[in-house]
């Protein structure tokens, strides 16, 4: 199979792509068992060649107990039964290339699940075996071994060791797991390691695929003699203010890793790896993206900025200069599997920073400033020069879902945190497609892995297609303008004059202003430009409300 082309250099198509992640738990359900599945997601490709994408990301679809929601793998090479099979993979990425739409698979290299065969083989085998040399197993401290090999903590909650059981019964050594104690975390300084991953990419290259987006592509490698570490436990987290840096993120050793695998890609054609790395400063993500590592990175830094406008242009500056001086674009992104969705998100908590889910005894957002500025951030990320990310379900503007029942959770985040962490779920409920069918169009059945919330029915799709004004036909219209003018290639250049509450910038080679409004009041806008979007509507005397994103044309431009 072949990528499509288009009229970016078939190596540089990434530099300026927009690309939607699929949960596909959630997308769409095609045999009505209440999960989704991958012949959901063909049957929705038209809607996304409509909206105008160019690739799409799907999150973990192989074979999994699904303790993480898939991100815990027992075989890298199948699907799981729930989503389909391989030739249901097949279909899609060809369903896909014939419209033009490159696809991207998710990569769990971290760690595996714990029905992996590698781990179980572990388990059965003694201290010091080969089978054990893939995890890190350690002997616990203490006379008895009863206490963990050191305090590291799970990303979930509790501790990062989990004590096995040998086979006569008796307690055995510990396990590291950065996330839950059923996904133990891989050893990379072993090379079978090593040359597996390998192989698992030659496997789904083989098969089609564009590109890796890859999983905590920052934590592969752990410091040498795993020491100590009594700080909190976080993913996005840089050095302290004595300069040490965490042991189990953002190792050096992670580039040699990439450089392998770039080698490998690099003889497939125009095909990418991305990074999920929770790494600051700028500088120090932007080595992940040097020209023989990864193609890009996710800036996590500008999705954490909040609705402020000066950490907003500063995470702007910052990552496209530290991008530039490795000759890499930049990416955004405001929303994803693991984060509220930024329109509930920008309404409770404008000063940036990520709440770890909202439950119903939660103080709950307002919904209609919420819509308001996610569209309006909407617009400010699409103008951006690089790469573009959209999350499932953005594009109609649905908020998170935030009185989700205990009983239905299923984030192991919860669980570890005994019911005080609300989790990811809410991120996670099921797309609506039709505001009168069953599960609003999710399934043909009715049936749904996470119930729907009620005003789900007036964001769905059919809602808003061909709707002025909808939320859907304003990021059509974005991306086609995003396109035509080839604002992702443009220069930016910051605009003087406004308010220290305004983010504004040129985009000279596509003949843009842009103008995003975060203050109170409304904002003029220089003469001589013309709105040629905007994602509310002016005020009366032309003015940019609060909340409010446009799109200039510059004079003399078309």
């Amino acid at each position: 199979m072949t990528a499509p082309s288009d009229s970016t250099p078939a190596s540089e198509w990434w530099r300026t792509a927009v690309i939607y992640q699929i949960y596909p738990r959630s997308f769409a359900d095609a045999n009505g068992d209440g999960t989704g599945d991958l012949r959901g997601v063909i049957s929705r490709l038209d809607h996304l060649q409509r909206l105008g994408i160019d690739a799409l990301w799907l999150s973990p679809f192989y074979t999994s107990p699904m303790a993480d929601a898939g991100y815990d793998v027992a075989d890298y090479r199948s699907v799981d039964p729930q989503f389909g099979s391989l030739a249901d993979a097949d279909d899609l990425i060809a369903a896909a290339h014939q419209r033009r739409i490159r696809v991207i698979v998710d990569l769990v290299p971290n760690h595996t699940s714990d029905d992996h065969v590698w781990f179980r083989e572990a388990l059965a085998s003694a201290p010091g075996s080969a089978a054990r040399a893939r995890y890190h197993f350690r002997d616990g401290r203490g006379p008895s071994g009863d206490q963990p090999p050191n305090s590291w903590q799970s990303v979930f909650g509790g501790s990062a060791w989990t004590r096995t059981q040998d086979p006569d019964g008796t307690p055995g050594q510990w396990y590291l797991h950065l996330f839950d104690s059923r996904q133990p975390d891989l050893d990379w300084s072993n090379p079978e390691v090593v040359e597996e991953f390998h192989d698992i990419l030659r496997f789904w290259l083989d098969r089609g695929v564009d590109g890796f987006r890859v999983d905590v592509a920052h934590g592969l490698v752990k410091a040498e003699g795993l020491p100590e570490w009594d700080h909190g436990q976080e993913l996005l987290e840089g050095a302290t203010a004595d300069g040490l840096r965490p042991p189990m993120w953002d190792q050096d050793g992670v580039h040699e890793i990439y450089r392998g695998w770039r080698r490998i890609l690099d003889t497939y054609g125009d095909r990418i790896l991305v990074a999920e790395a929770w790494v600051s400063p700028a500088e120090r993500l932007a080595q992940y993206v040097r020209p023989d590592e990864m193609h890009q990175a996710f800036n996590f830094g500008f999705l954490c900025s909040g609705w402020r406008a000066r950490p907003l242009r500063e995470a702007i500056t910052e990552s496209l200069s530290a991008n530039a001086a490795v000759g890499a674009s930049s990416t955004w992104v405001l929303s994803n599997h693991d984060v509220i969705r930024h329109p509930t998100r920008l309404s409770i908590a404008p000063d940036g920073g990520l709440v770890n889910g909202i439950g119903p005894n939660d103080p709950q957002p307002d919904e209609e400033v919420g819509l308001r500025r996610g569209r309006a951030a909407s617009l400010l990320m699409l103008a951006l020069p690089g790469s573009a990310y959209l999350y499932q379900g953005e594009e109609l503007g649905l908020p998170e879902h935030t009185t989700l029942p205990d009983e239905v959770r299923q984030d192991p985040s919860w669980f570890r945190h005994n019911g005080q962490v609300a989790g990811r779920d809410g991120c996670r409920v099921p797309i609506p497609w039709h505001s009168e069918a069953p599960a609003y169009g999710f399934s043909s059945t009715g049936r749904s892995w996470l119930p729907l919330p009620e005003s789900y029915g007036r964001y769905a799709a059919d809602r808003q297609v061909g709707v002025h004004g909808s939320t859907l036909e304003l990021y059509r219209e974005a991306i086609r303008i995003r396109r035509a003018r080839r604002t992702a290639t443009s220069t930016l250049a910051w605009t003087e004059g406004f308010d220290d509450t305004v983010v504004a910038f040129t985009l000279a080679e596509a003949g843009l202003l842009l103008v995003a409004n975060l203050g109170a009041d409304p904002v003029t806008l220089p003469h001589g430009v013309q709105v040629l979007l905007s994602s509310e509507q002016l005020d009366p005397q032309g003015r940019v409300p609060a909340d409010v994103t446009v799109w200039c044309t510059i004079s003399g431009a078309n």
